[in-house]
């Protein structure tokens, strides 16, 4: 089975609520690549790579995100899953 690549733009309360360490932590646990940021808008940006069924549960885990946080959206798009990463990691 190959890997994929997904863009993820997730809208809602999801800035100073632990939302992009949460995203982090998921990540980790199920061996997913890339990387989480907070954008000036208020939303929050993930690029993630992994197994097919492992990006589901990835995204199923994102719209609910950490208890403080209120998931209004997701915007999910196909990305390069040619671009190498070798861990997880917030961006500032």
């Amino acid at each position: 089975m190959a890997v994929i690549a997904r863009h993820f733009r997730i809208t809602g309360r999801v800035q100073g609520v632990g939302y992009r360490y949460f995203v982090l932590c998921v990540a980790r646990e199920l061996g997913i690549v890339g990387w989480v940021r907070n954008l000036p808008d208020g939303s929050v940006e993930a690029w993630a790579k992994g197994f097919p069924n492992v990006m589901e549960t990835f995204q199923h885990e994102l719209s609910f995100g950490p208890y403080n946080a209120q998931v209004t959206g997701i915007e999910v798009t196909e990305a390069d899953a040619s671009i190498k990463y070798d861990e997880f990691r917030i961006l500032r």
